[in-house]
């Protein structure tokens, strides 16, 4: 086990750039099964989720190679396996995307519940109501035990907007005889790039980007080369880490689209940047130093409010963070994170460090700045709450200790070192 000990107080300065989405490349590694010919996945993250779903293909069968920096072939021809490995599927909650495809290829599939993040209930239904409405039946005694005769397409309205229930749906239609359409699909980036993955592979996928996919089924699956997109929430990390450490720096190789709603919560608390260069992918994003750092109210002089929803609207995942940013700004904002029951209880970490913040319930925390930060021993208790803890730490007075920093390091690649590249006092250390 390892900790992080940060000394705050210093402004990060310089360039970095953007990792591979995560949440793009767990799916469109589990898409493999699916394949009859190798498939090359390039920009991959180099963090635990991704090794862990490495695991996962060589437990069934499958051959894994890195062929350099972040780009990887993967071959799973040789799969004969369909069953999820509990060990692996403890691990990380996109276990369940092996799901889709699995069924898909062998008609059957035996799964444990998933594990990951802890940050409230985490229903799996959405995936098992459009795997049973396209054919398919389950048995639960301790595992979940998809079988299916003949899966065939049909018209979906998802319980609700899944990220990974569209996807593991979409996964099981691109091989179901005739049409699907999946309705109150989710749209994010990520549930994007799986989709655009399956059409290079040969999948017959309309309405990309939507939230209605019409998916006409195929035979068969070939190979493909494809580079999995930048990932949106470091983006957003890293723009509130230098907002909150008055520094300034640049982000290389983002997506311009990606960022609409993540601009629209940051300017509400006084914070800009400026993009150049690409006009899709490949933009330089730039935080100027001399961020405002106040609270934008309402009309009226009414308390604004920061809250997610599913694509286009503000991702959950960026709730932790802002609400570190916000206990910088001058002012007062609700931040409502409406997805998870659990994800908010982290904030007493934060007031225990000086924060101005009242939990209203699990769902809401109103706060006030800007706050005086000192330093704390902390533990992270998920990816994104552990994120917001370092940029808390990063901005806080004196020497704070992070614990459990493998929650951290699952979604963000070298983390301690990228970060110490731009200036910040981090140090990676065996937690005794």
């Amino acid at each position: 086990m390892y900790k992080y000990v940060i000394e705050g107080g210093f402004p990060v300065k310089g360039r970095i750039r953007a990792s591979g989405n995560k949440n793009a490349a767990l799916p469109c590694i589990a898409a493999t099964i699916l394949a009859s010919e190798p498939v090359i996945l390039r920009n991959l993250p180099e963090i635990e989720d991704v090794q862990v779903m490495f695991d996962v293909l060589r437990h069934l069968g499958s051959t894994v190679e890195k062929l350099g920096d972040h780009d990887w072939r993967i071959d799973t021809r040789a799969v004969e396996r369909f069953d999820i490995p509990a060990k692996e599927a403890r691990k990380i909650r996109a276990s369940i995307l092996f799901a889709g495809p699995l069924l898909a290829r062998f008609g059957k599939v035996t799964t444990p519940p998933p594990g990951g993040d802890v940050i409230g209930r985490r229903r799996i239904d959405t995936h098992v109501l459009a795997f049973e409405d396209l054919g398919a039946r389950l048995e639960i005694d301790h595992e979940l035990k998809f079988t299916a005769n003949k899966l065939v397409g049909a018209d979906l309205f998802l319980d609700e907007a899944s990220v990974t229930g569209t996807e593991n749906t979409i996964m099981v239609a691109v091989r179901a005889s005739g049409r699907t359409t999946i309705r109150n699909a989710a749209s994010e980036p990520h549930v994007q790039d799986l989709c655009k993955l399956l059409v290079a592979m040969g999948a017959r996928i309309e309405g990309i980007g939507s939230n209605v996919l019409a998916i006409d089924g195929v035979e068969s699956l070939g190979g493909a080369d494809f580079p999995i997109g930048p990932d949106f929430m470091e983006i957003g990390s890293f723009i509130g880490l230098t907002a909150v450490t008055r520094g300034e720096i640049t982000i290389e190789g983002v997506k311009r689209e990606d960022l609409r709603p993540l601009k629209v919560a940051f300017s509400r608390l006084g914070i800009s940047w400026t993009l150049a260069g690409g006009v899709g992918e490949g933009a330089d994003l730039l935080v100027p130093v001399g961020q405002q750092m106040k609270v934008s109210t309402d009309l009226g002089g009414q308390v604004p409010k920061i809250d997610d929803s599913p694509w286009p609207g503000f991702p959950p995942d960026l709730t932790s963070i802002m609400t570190v940013v916000a206990t910088q700004c001058e002012g007062t904002v609700l931040i409502h994170e409406k997805m998870f029951e659990s994800r908010m209880f982290w904030v007493d970490k934060l007031i225990g460090m000086g924060a101005r913040i009242v939990l209203c319930d699990p769902h809401r925390a109103v706060v006030s700045g800007p706050s005086r930060l000192h330093g704390d021993s902390l533990t992270s208790p998920d990816v994104r709450a552990g994120m917001a803890m370092v940029i808390a730490a990063l901005c806080a007075e004196g020497t704070s200790t992070i614990h459990n920093v493998y929650q951290i390091e699952r979604g963000y690649e070298n983390i301690a070192a990228r970060l110490r590249a731009l200036g910040a006092h981090i140090e990676r250390a065996e937690d005794c």
